[in-house]
């Protein structure tokens, strides 16, 4: 197994320009973190609230949190409160979106997040399904929100071996980033599209993600 910087070193010459690369540390160390960190990375994705916040205490203050998992509604309150997550990739629903935004105009501050859309296969993914998404937008849903920007779409292609269906999945997201856009034309800095894995980011950079998340090549299998 390559080192941790090794691994970074080698996943970054095959970025473009403009994608941005977070490193998915969850059920690992904060040790791997810190290793990370040496070779020059600076965003990092957790996906439980407490494993997130342990390591953010533990952990240099300019590092990037991302929140990647699923967000429980009793777990809102904490992690925005921490006023450490730089950004929470994982909104799946509207009744999360507008308790984030609750949440965050009760602390003072401003959350960053993602819509997360679900056109896997699996019944097992969260997220909106992309009608219900792009009617949220085009009835100007967002316009309520006092304090969250969404920044963008999340989503994940369906965990199969076949390439066409992978393919697909990444098209479906960036063509539901494209129409939500035209939808909702006074919507501002509605521009991150975070997609593609280990496994797949790629062909999720093909497809036009600019933010990939990124574990088992990075950091080896998981600890679970």
């Amino acid at each position: 197994m390559p080192t941790i910087a090794a691994s970074l070193a080698a996943i970054r010459s095959t970025l473009p320009v403009g994608v941005e690369l977070v490193a998915v540390s969850k059920f690992h160390p904060s040790e791997a973190v810190a290793e990370a960190y040496a070779a020059g990375q600076r965003a990092f994705g957790e996906s439980r609230v407490q494993e997130l916040l342990t390591k953010a205490a533990a952990l240099p203050a300019d590092i990037r949190w991302h929140f990647i998992g699923h967000l429980q509604t009793n777990k809102v309150r904490q992690l925005v409160g921490s006023g450490v997550v730089s950004l929470i990739e994982s909104v799946d629903s509207e009744r999360l979106l507008r308790l984030i935004d609750a949440e965050s105009e009760r602390a003072g501050v401003v959350s960053r997040v993602l819509v997360q859309a679900h056109v896997a296969a699996e019944e097992t993914k969260f997220g909106f399904l992309p009608d219900e998404l792009l009617g949220f937008f085009a009835s100007g849903g967002y316009r309520s929100l006092r304090a969250t920007h969404i920044c963008g779409l999340m989503g994940m292609a369906s965990n199969t071996d076949d390439e066409g269906r992978v393919v697909a999945d990444f098209a479906a997201l960036a063509s539901l980033k494209d129409a939500i856009v035209a939808a909702a034309p006074d919507l501002r800095g509605f521009d991150t599209l975070s997609m593609g894995m280990s496994h797949d980011y790629p062909l999720a950079i093909a497809a036009g993600a600019n933010l990939v998340r990124v574990g088992t090549a990075i950091f080896g299998d998981r600890d679970y």
